[in-house]
């Protein structure tokens, strides 16, 4: 059984956050889709991102653009992983499963995957938590909703709806070591709501968990300058850098080469203030 676990210590006393490069092997991914959906593309992929500096690879075979993704069967996002996710285990890095399904997860974990990366948070799929635990696998909750409220506190909703999580968590057995934070930027957000989630990252110390940050590409970016998803990079490293600054200590990017530079350079000024 997997057994990858984040000590929160150590990821905190990194000089750099480690970065998870995303593997999208879907048609239909907002910014990549169909770019890897051969098993050959897709290793390559994740050979050149952990070439690049990726210390983690996420892989996901169902799009999960907010509003305009196609749901897929369990049964059609197992065909699209089979064939890639045990070349992918066998490179050495440590992969992530994005998946909602409890299905998917657990023939995942029981592939050699060790961390679960649920864009519900425990909250959609109710067997979730429990195949986790089973498998003694790490767990990035993520903030979502199902609809947009422009009028909500967007930071009230992320601590209360983590509170919730994490007593799902507790109630499945899965242990706080194993469970990392994510504010879901671009989920069931406005654009302002991103911006805030992002300048507001510190209020997540309160649950004393390392923070996942993915703003790779997102719309806010072009809600601030008009810009189609591949060219949104310099909106990315800054998000990036700025919530490293901030506190999160694993970066999700499409593009590891780049933030991992970026990373670095951040790192070494804010070293010197």
């Amino acid at each position: 059984m997997p057994q990858l676990r984040f000590d929160p210590v150590e990821l905190r006393s990194r000089a750099v956050p480690l970065v998870m490069g995303i593997l999208n092997v879907t048609p239909d991914s907002f910014s990549d889709g169909g770019s890897f959906a051969s098993p050959e593309a897709a290793l390559a992929q994740a050979q050149r991102m952990i070439a690049e500096g990726a210390g983690i690879i996420d892989i996901g075979a169902e799009s999960t653009r907010p509003g305009t993704s196609d749901p897929v069967s369990a049964e059609a996002e197992l065909g699209r992983l089979t064939p890639v996710l045990h070349h992918l285990i066998a490179l050495g890095a440590p992969v992530s499963i994005d998946s909602m399904k409890a299905e998917v997860v657990d023939w995942a974990l029981a592939q050699g995957a060790g961390i679960v990366n649920d864009v519900w948070g425990l909250q959609g799929d109710g067997e979730m938590a429990a195949v986790i635990a089973a498998h003694r696998a790490a767990v990035i909750v993520m903030h979502n909703r199902a609809t947009i409220d422009a009028q909500i506190d967007i930071m009230r909703d992320i601590l209360d709806f983590f509170q919730r999580s994490l007593d799902i968590a507790n109630r499945a057995g899965i242990p706080q070591e194993a469970i990392l934070l994510d504010p879901g930027i671009g989920f069931g957000k406005t654009a302002i709501q991103s911006i805030t989630a992002l300048a507001r990252l510190n209020d997540l110390s309160v649950f004393d968990l390392p923070v996942v940050v993915g703003a790779s590409r997102k719309s806010f970016i072009a809600s601030l300058d008009a810009s189609p998803t591949g060219q949104r990079l310099g909106g990315s490293i800054a998000a990036h850098v700025l919530a490293a600054t901030a506190g999160a200590r694993i970066i999700r990017t499409h593009d590891v080469a780049e933030t991992v530079q970026a990373l670095k350079v951040g790192a070494a000024i804010e070293k010197q203030r």
